[in-house]
């Protein structure tokens, strides 16, 4: 009975171990190591809860013709989930416009808010790989803050992510991403974003 005990306890405390062992996201160790400092001194924060951070990225994928093909939705929910990791909330009319032939509470589109480690890690698999597969690519817009420190970036192809198989796509879908920040101005906005690698355009100086 002893052995049988003292094997359960070195079973309980192995699994205890690889349940601890956990990856930290590479940009998140990024902000804390370099980005959250570095930003204190450019805008002279007295304390550290005073840094910008990102709290939460927001993915929306819109789809008007899942008005007259269900099937268009059900493709959009699969693709968004298989480039997010995450389960998708699915997004409902709220009002009928007869025009669109469009009734209230039918489904129109489907989003994901992602937070912390898949927040992070969705955050780089958008700058390193995803955005520089972008045709003729040459940056993004810095003009598509709120004012509120929040920024939002239009996606117009969904197989820019690799892990949508271009072979199995039946239908080109597009995306807004939101990336919500706890900053109180655009400009500290802007600075978090452009030092976790963010390709915004480089402004053209004009020495007319």
């Amino acid at each position: 009975m002893a052995d049988k005990t003292k094997k359960s306890k070195k079973t309980e405390t192995s699994k205890k171990e690889t349940a601890e062992v956990k990856v930290s996201p590479r940009l998140f160790d990024k902000y804390k190591e370099k980005i959250a400092p570095a930003l204190m001194k450019q805008f002279s924060y007295k304390s550290k809860m005073q840094v910008p951070k990102l709290e939460k990225i927001v993915v929306n994928m819109g789809v008007g013709a899942a008005v007259q093909d269900s099937k268009v939705l059900d493709e959009a929910i699969k693709d968004l989930e298989t480039i997010t990791g995450q389960k998708v909330t699915v997004r409902t009319a709220k009002k009928a416009i007869s025009n669109f032939k469009l009734r209230e509470g039918m489904k129109i589109g489907a989003k994901v808010t992602l937070r912390i480690e898949r927040m992070y890690e969705f955050l780089d698999r958008l700058i390193t790989i995803a955005m520089p597969r972008i045709r003729d690519f040459r940056g993004v817009s810095d003009k598509s803050f709120d004012g509120r420190g929040n920024y939002t970036l239009g996606i117009k192809e969904q197989i820019i992510f690799p892990e949508i198989n271009i072979d199995k796509v039946t239908r080109v879908l597009g995306m807004d991403v939101t990336f919500v920040t706890n900053s109180k101005t655009d400009k500290e906005a802007f600075e978090l974003l452009k030092a976790f690698g963010f390709p915004f355009k480089k402004k053209e100086i004009n020495n007319a």
